[in-house]
């Protein structure tokens, strides 16, 4: 589990490095972020065959660090559309 969280922890801040402009997300956000980055990516991986879901493995990795850079542009512009409103 600790392993997991950890994982969660880079893959959500490789997807702030990745995403482009400035991100006002607090830390825990970018780990929730890359949880949930991971659970895609293992889902994903493991419908592929790569793997289990919570196995770490390559192309896993990548996957979950793509759907997180996804997810922070989402949330992104959620907290965005909510500031103007």
């Amino acid at each position: 589990m600790i392993g997991f969280i950890v994982a969660g922890l880079i893959i959500g801040a490789l997807a702030r490095l990745i995403t482009p402009g400035r991100q006002r997300l607090s830390v825990l956000a970018t780990l929730l972020l890359g949880l949930v980055g991971s659970v895609i990516g293992g889902t994903i991986a493991n419908l592929l065959g790569t793997g289990d879901i919570w196995e770490l493995n390559t192309l896993g990795f990548i996957i979950a660090v793509v759907a997180s850079v996804a997810l922070i542009g989402v949330a992104e512009g959620i907290a965005h559309s909510k500031s103007k409103a």
